[in-house]
C-alpha cells in the first residue's frame, strides 16, 4: 500500500520514528540497523511495510529498500511475525542474515534473542533458495543512475523471478546477435528464451 514516507523526523528513539509528512506525524517501527544509519538527520526517507493484524495497523521504516524486502521475507516464514522480524533485523546486520541464511548457518540465527534451533532451521528452509535466487547484490538499493538497457532488462528478469545468471547468460547472447534493441525488445526476446 505504501512505498516510503518521505518527511521531517520528528522524534528518533532505536526502536521507532515519528516522521512528520506534510503536517501528518506517522508513527514507524524501525530496526537498530536502521536508526543507526538515519539518527544524524533531520529529514528521511523511509521505506514502508504495512502490516495489518486483527487488532492492529502497524508501520515499520526501513532505511533502504533491501531491508524492507529482507523483513518481507523474514515474516513470510510461519512463526515469524512482524516484531520477531524487526528483533532479527536488530540483532545482526541484513548482510549477515542473508549470508548466514544461504550459507544455512543454524547457529548464528539460533543466537538472535527469540529464535529457537527450530524457527532458525525453519527460516534457512524456506528462504534460502529465495534469497540464492535474488543474489548477493539484493540487498544493495537500486542506485538512482540511469542504468544501460542490458542492466535495465536483467533488473526486469531478476523482478519477475528468473535467475540472475541465467537471465545474464541469454541476454549476452541476444544482444551479441542484435546490439541495438530497447529494453521491451530485450526483455520479449529473453523471455522466449528462458
Amino acid at each position: 500500500m505504501y512505498e516510503y514516507f518521505n518527511g521531517k523526523l520528528v522524534f528518533k528513539a532505536p526502536t521507532h520514528v515519528v516522521l512528520d509528512v506534510n503536517g501528518i506525524g506517522y508513527y514507524i517501527h524501525i530496526s537498530l540497523n536502521t536508526f543507526s544509519l538515519i539518527k544524524d538527520q533531520e529529514n528521511c526517507k523511509l521505506f514502508i511495510s504495512f502490516q495489518v493484524r486483527e487488532d492492529s495497523q502497524t508501520l515499520f521504516g526501513f532505511a533502504n529498500e533491501g531491508e524492507r524486502q529482507l523483513f518481507e521475507h523474514l515474516i513470510s516464514v510461519s512463526g515469524i511475525g512482524p516484531n520477531t522480524g524487526r528483533m532479527i533485523l536488530s540483532s545482526i546486520t541484513p548482510e549477515e542474515i542473508q549470508s548466514a541464511i544461504i550459507n544455512g548457518q543454524v547457529a548464528v540465527i539460533q543466537k538472535i534473542k527469540g529464535i529457537g534451533p527450530k524457527t532458525a532451521q525453519r527460516l534457512i528452509l524456506e528462504l534460502q533458495d529465495k534469497l540464492k535466487k535474488q543474489g548477493p547484490d539484493a540487498l544493495i538499493s537500486p542506485v538512482a543512475s540511469k542504468q544501460s538497457v542490458p542492466e535495465e532488462a536483467l533488473s526486469a528478469l531478476i523482478m519477475l523471478g528468473f535467475v540472475k545468471n541465467q537471465a545474464e547468460k541469454v541476454l549476452n547472447t541476444i544482444i551479441n546477435t542484435e546490439p541495438d534493441l530497447s529494453v521491451e525488445q530485450l526483455i520479449k526476446l529473453a523471455l522466449k528464451r528462458l
